[in-house]
């Protein structure tokens, strides 16, 4: 892992835009995995500022989402491809059909996460997925006690998870999904690169497993410590139970000299 510990959530989005930019310049028709929740959001800001700016291109990239809620009417303002399409999609050139995301309406919920499955190997894999993580670790929807070997699959959430989603939902548990389609940490595992991004003291501890801890079902993000290229990015509030922020802040210091 690479880690950075900057001061705010625009900075975050500034180094996690380059990394994708990267990318970009060497494959612009990469294949783009995309995350919701509130940590992503400056970042697609800043990459539609690029957009416009002429800086990128998403013209030939395609896009496979993390996770759907299952459940929730197709048009829901919180379903997670109307979450991409307001944030990203429908903000730059990406064609019509270019852009993806795991099916929670379809008859069979579980052939549908094969599918999508499939197809994302089809693409010849996601060239670089971005991440946010959990209260509890999961990322997708890869809840604590999980395979740290599985594909997209139908999941369960946490009561945890929904507590910390009910603020999308005016508030309300009960409103919130109970079940999803998920890419699984497996499938997560297969993307060639990572962008990660945490910000917040509600992160701190999951962020500390991530990175420190020993690898663990209890806590699913842990599995990418067996990733050879992430790009971690915190903020001194979900960096403060690191025990060694001071060392992780001078590596990257002297990386970017």
């Amino acid at each position: 892992m690479r880690i950075a510990i900057v001061s705010t959530p625009e900075e975050i989005a500034r180094l996690a835009a380059d990394r994708i930019e990267e990318v970009y310049r060497s494959k612009p028709d990469f294949v783009l995995g995309l995350a919701t929740g509130s940590s992503p959001i400056c970042l697609y800001d800043e990459l539609v500022r690029r957009y416009e700016a002429g800086e990128i291109s998403f013209a030939k990239v395609r896009s496979y989402n993390l996770d759907e809620y299952v459940g929730l009417p197709k048009d829901h303002f919180e379903g997670y491809m109307n979450f991409i399409r307001r944030h990203l999609v429908g903000r730059v050139d990406m064609p019509e059909g270019a852009a993806h995301g795991p099916d929670g309406w379809c008859e069979d919920l579980d052939e549908g996460a094969r599918l999508y499955d499939e197809a994302i190997k089809a693409e010849g894999g996601i060239d670089i997925q971005v991440l946010g993580i959990g209260s509890d670790g999961h990322i997708g929807f890869n809840e604590p006690g999980g395979s740290l070997t599985s594909r997209t699959h139908v999941g369960v959430l946490t009561e945890q998870t929904r507590r910390d989603n009910a603020r999308f939902f005016d508030g309300d548990i009960d409103a919130v999904p109970t079940h999803c389609v998920t890419q699984g940490i497996g499938t997560i595992m297969d993307s060639k690169a990572h962008v990660f991004m945490a910000t917040g003291k509600g992160k701190a501890r999951a962020v500390k497993e991530m990175i420190e801890g020993g690898v663990s079902q209890r806590w699913p993000a842990t599995a990418l410590q067996y990733h050879d290229d992430v790009l971690v990015l915190l903020d001194e509030d979900a960096a403060s139970e690191l025990e060694l922020k001071d060392f992780y802040k001078e590596v990257w210091e002297k990386e970017r000299a």
